[in-house]
């Protein structure tokens, strides 16, 4: 008898492992949610769902896109880490993934969740109007250096990647700006466009056209590579401040613990979504750079951010 219900518990065990194996191979059988840290009609709710409507036609199954804005993201990319890891969630995850942890708004970070793949990339840009009287990044830093605290930096708020941006370029270089909080990169631009601040470090996107009218000067963008919204701009490097590197950058999570086939599949649409020309035309329309990195390399850019958000943001004095 007892040999018997061994024999017949291994038999069970087998046939689990043998269904979960075949449920993996067929996968997915079933809808996919997409979870977007930001609220409709932003730049982070257009990326995600194109992806999710070029992932659903890759993977034949309805990718439903659902929105939980708040917290930088954190509240999002926090609900995201608590899903069950089959396959059947995943995230967009913005730069905010590397910051929300030291801003204190949340406890999640890189290391919370599995990082499928990076998608776009935007830098911040030195801008300052065009009857300034500052033509290149070395001349504005000149004058900073001798007038500390006279620029005044307009940013999207406390805490942004734009305010953080600033603090970035001032920390590289030995100068002391004045930061002016605004309710959103726009009405920053606005108040640069209107004379009442100096400068900005805002996205291309945001300045586009104001620089297509004439009426700001880009000095230098703060990526590794020129942005291919205003190429003829040179980067931080190429004028003398390497290592500085601050951009607004977005990608694809899913919760840690997905079995190694599911996630396979799933970053692989993931992975052709991002690459595709659908993807290229929005991104383009949109201001932002394609910036496709695999989930290894996405994982550890990531990391290298929140360490060196880990370090910026205390010295700034913006921790909550």
């Amino acid at each position: 008898m007892r040999i018997h219900r061994g024999l017949a518990l291994v038999l069970a065990l087998a046939m689990t492992v043998f269904l979960a194996g075949s449920v993996s191979a067929q996968y997915p059988t079933r809808q996919i949610t997409v979870v977007i840290q930001a609220a409709p009609g932003g730049v982070s709710d257009i990326t995600a769902r194109t992806v999710a409507s070029l992932v659903e036609k890759e993977l034949g199954v309805p990718v439903i896109a659902v929105n939980r804005p708040g917290a930088a993201g954190a509240l999002a990319m926090s609900y995201l880490s608590r899903q069950a890891p089959d396959g059947y969630t995943f995230g967009y995850v913005p730069v905010e993934l590397s910051m929300v942890r030291t801003l204190g708004y949340g406890d999640v970070g890189p290391d919370n969740l599995d990082l499928l793949a990076q998608a776009v990339s935007v830098p911040a840009a030195v801008t300052v109007r065009a009857d300034s009287p500052w033509t290149t990044l070395q001349d504005l830093i000149d004058y900073a250096k001798a007038n500390p605290g006279k620029i005044r930096v307009g940013n999207a708020g406390p805490g942004s990647i734009w305010h953080i941006a600033a603090g970035a370029l001032e920390r590289a270089t030995g100068v002391r700006f004045t930061h002016v909080p605004f309710d959103g990169a726009s009405p920053a631009v606005a108040s640069l466009l209107g004379g009442h601040i100096e400068m900005v470090t805002v996205s291309p996107t945001e300045i586009l056209p104001a620089l297509q009218a004439g009426e700001v000067r880009v000095l230098a963008v703060m990526d590794r590579e020129r942005s291919p919204v205003i190429p003829d701009v040179p980067t931080l490097a190429e004028v003398g401040v390497p290592g500085v590197v601050v951009s607004g950058w977005g990608g694809f999570a899913a919760p840690k613990g997905i079995p190694a086939d599911v996630r396979a599949k799933l970053a692989d649409a993931i992975a052709k979504a991002i690459q595709s020309p659908e993807f290229a035309e929005m991104a383009a329309s949109r201001g932002m750079t394609v910036a496709y990195k695999p989930g290894e390399e996405f994982a550890a850019f990531a990391q290298e951010q929140y360490e060196m958000f880990a370090e910026l943001i205390p010295a700034l004095g913006i921790v909550q």
